[in-house]
């Protein structure tokens, strides 16, 4: 597993360009999935049904995974669109982004050499609008403890960016934690440290 954080989209973008007559609009947004990626996909698709082609492509995962790459010329000359789109989204080193590209044609062809052109400076020109915010990987861990201890792993949560996600409190305390992947380890070693290893520490599987 890749515990490396990368950069995700903090907010859409929209870039509109004219090439030869041919209008063309780009849209970057935030898909963390396929699912998302392809139900955005349709919807500019339905915003724009009067236009000639809506092509895409999208990253819907970390920036380097592959496994969840995908584009569509939709219409244009195969390679001339999708690629070019994606080229630029997998080169960005942002994941879990989409873009489409709607082009409403003005009668003038502008070949293969121009398509790839448009295609792929449009989302150039938005990826260079884009703002982005850092995915940490985070996992979730259980942590038992006495009411005395809090004050002390209050204090390590804050050191470690460490997120209460909830508590629960009988004869001692048991908390839900998100912990930061890359953290882990140097974490749970400091919380069974301080407690002398009173504090339980347990990961939470299929989280």
């Amino acid at each position: 597993m890749n515990t490396k954080p990368y950069l995700i989209p903090a907010q859409a973008v929209v870039f509109e360009e004219e090439i030869k007559k041919s209008h063309f609009i780009t849209y970057l947004a935030h898909t963390p999935s396929i699912e998302t990626a392809k139900a955005f996909v349709e919807q500019i698709k339905a915003k724009h049904t009067d236009a000639r082609h809506n092509c895409w492509g999208f990253v819907a995962g970390r920036p380097d995974d592959s496994m969840l790459w995908g584009f569509s010329d939709d219409g244009e000359p195969s390679g001339t669109a999708g690629k070019p789109i994606l080229a630029q989204l997998s080169g960005s080193g942002v994941g879990e982004i989409s873009a489409v590209v709607t082009r409403y044609y003005g009668g003038i062809r502008l070949g293969t050499g121009g398509l790839v052109k448009a295609y792929g400076g449009g989302v150039q020109q938005a990826l260079k609008q884009l703002q982005t915010i850092e995915k940490k990987i985070t996992t979730f861990v259980t942590l038992q403890l006495d009411y005395g201890f809090m004050p002390v792993a209050q204090s390590l949560f804050s050191q470690f960016g460490v997120q209460e996600v909830e508590a629960q409190y009988s004869d001692e305390v048991a908390l839900t934690l998100e912990v930061e992947v890359r953290q882990l380890d140097e974490f749970s070693q400091a919380i069974i440290n301080k407690s002398g290893a009173k504090a339980v520490i347990t990961p939470i599987n299929g989280k």
